[in-house]
């Protein structure tokens, strides 16, 4: 049996895929059209061939990835090694930080007793309604 050449380009979709930033390739698909993936800085369809030391923005709400391709798969492997396949920017970085840190010391919302009465708050709503 012969070597398998190496892979010297990968459609954007699955890329996405193997590099763990999406959990299906339908998904990385629908991402990619919704206009989520920007590579080079331009929307692209999923089809788009990408190769090593090309930039992509990938926008998974509330974050913002800005990565630099390092290597190529088009199978998805574990973890640590879908971390080899790109590199994020230190500017990516510190936004995703500091806007984890606004996120984390915003208010939360809490519970004001509105919805569907008890059977205490009805019996009460009953004997205001009746003027007892």
């Amino acid at each position: 049996m012969t070597p398998k050449p190496p892979i010297d380009k990968v459609r954007l979709d699955r890329w996405l895929w193997s590099a763990r930033f999406y959990k299906t390739r339908s998904l990385a698909a629908a991402a990619v059209d919704g206009g989520k993936v920007h590579h080079r800085g331009v929307r692209v369809k999923r089809s788009q061939l990408v190769h090593v030391g090309d930039e992509i923005r990938i926008r998974k709400p509330p974050y913002e990835f800005l990565v630099e391709i390092r290597a190529l798969s088009e199978h998805r492997g574990s973890a640590p090694d879908a971390q080899q396949l790109y590199r994020e920017t230190a500017g990516s970085i510190a936004a995703r930080e500091r806007l984890r840190d606004q996120m984390r010391h915003q208010p939360t919302a809490v519970y004001e007793g509105k919805g569907r009465p008890t059977k205490k708050d009805r019996r009460t709503i009953d004997r205001v309604r009746r003027g007892r």
